[in-house]
């Protein structure tokens, strides 16, 4: 069974009970991802790494090695 269906299924059952009608399938994605995000910041931080950046510094250093 896939999103929709399951939206589907969870509509039909709402309309039965007289429940509201669940959201969407898609509606918050992008509120998850900034949060999901934010997250993943905060606990660079807290582990006393960049927040911002290291993606672009780890491939700097893979494109760049330094001569030793």
């Amino acid at each position: 069974m896939n999103a929709l269906h399951q939206y589907l299924l969870d509509s039909y059952r709402a309309e039965q009970r007289g429940d509201r009608m669940p959201p969407v399938p898609g509606t918050h994605d992008i509120e998850t991802l900034r949060a999901l995000r934010e997250a993943r910041r905060f606990d660079a931080v807290v582990a006393g790494r960049p927040a911002r950046g290291r993606l672009r510094a780890a491939l700097g250093r893979w494109l760049h090695p330094r001569a030793c």
